[in-house]
């Protein structure tokens, strides 16, 4: 089966590429360094002829309001239309656990309108909502300063790692288009000022988490639970402390 990965060359979509073709389908990476620009439509139309299924694991290069807009509305509304034209039997996408709940951001208001390009489509789809990946914890750091501290809120969330994300999005590629969504989570719950002061530590990096009920997630409010999935949610199996013996090793032989 042809599956041509939007996005395929990044961190999600590397690793699904390699997933896909471990299990004998002909997967496609495809993204601005390899020909292909959602944004412009360039090397659509090409990449996608004989492909059953295309998976969008692909993201904004800027997180300022307007810009994350267009990017999602223009790079769906175009993958939706060569799908069309092509034949794509399954769009497939990936989001995050709790966007519904996160319209006062606008990243989230982006990713929102995603899905309903997506839902309101003649295409059949499935989406994929993961919850916080273990390798952006740093990440989140950098954008949580106030002053020299790392500001964030203490509330629940259920990260997981980049290879189970990959995972969960590849079985759902390769089966029946659910035109619904699902959730994918790690195995443990963690409060998101606690797991970033571990990483931190773990990294040697000194910095100050302060647990600040007042911070804001990508310009939101989070209540208790806004990050956490449904019983329902499909667990993967990577724990965090499984994950950080392996980066470290992983640093330490780079």
């Amino acid at each position: 089966m042809k599956i041509v990965v939007i996005g395929g060359t990044g961190l999600i979509g590397s690793k699904l590429v390699k997933k896909l073709r471990e299990h004998g389908h002909e997967a496609v990476a495809a993204a601005p360094n390899t020909g292909v620009n959602t944004l412009t439509g360039e090397g659509l139309a090409e990449v996608l002829k004989g492909a059953s299924v295309v998976v969008d694991v692909s993201n904004s290069p800027s997180w300022e309001d307007a810009a994350v807009l267009k990017f999602f509305e223009t790079s769906t509304r175009n993958l939706l239309t060569y799908e069309a034209s092509a034949g794509v039997g399954h769009h497939v996408a990936l989001s995050v656990v709790g966007t519904d709940r996160l319209s006062e951001s606008g990243y989230f208001r982006a990713k929102i309108a995603q899905e309903k390009l997506i839902k309101e489509s003649s295409i059949p789809y499935s989406i994929v909502h993961a919850t916080q990946f273990f390798e952006f914890l740093k990440g989140l750091a950098d954008i949580s300063m106030v002053g020299n501290q790392v500001h964030l809120p203490p509330v629940l969330f259920q990260p997981m790692a980049a290879d189970d994300v990959a995972s969960g999005v590849a079985r759902v590629a390769v089966g029946a288009p659910l035109n619904g969504t699902v959730e994918i989570t790690g195995p443990e719950q963690f409060r998101v000022d606690e797991l970033v002061r571990r990483r931190l530590a773990a990294l040697k990096d000194s910095r100050e988490v302060i647990a600040d009920p007042n911070a804001r997630y990508a310009g939101a409010k989070l209540s208790e639970k806004t990050l956490v999935p449904g019983s329902n949610a499909r667990l993967g199996e990577t724990r965090f402390e499984t994950w950080l013996t392996q980066s470290t090793r992983q640093i330490a032989a780079a």
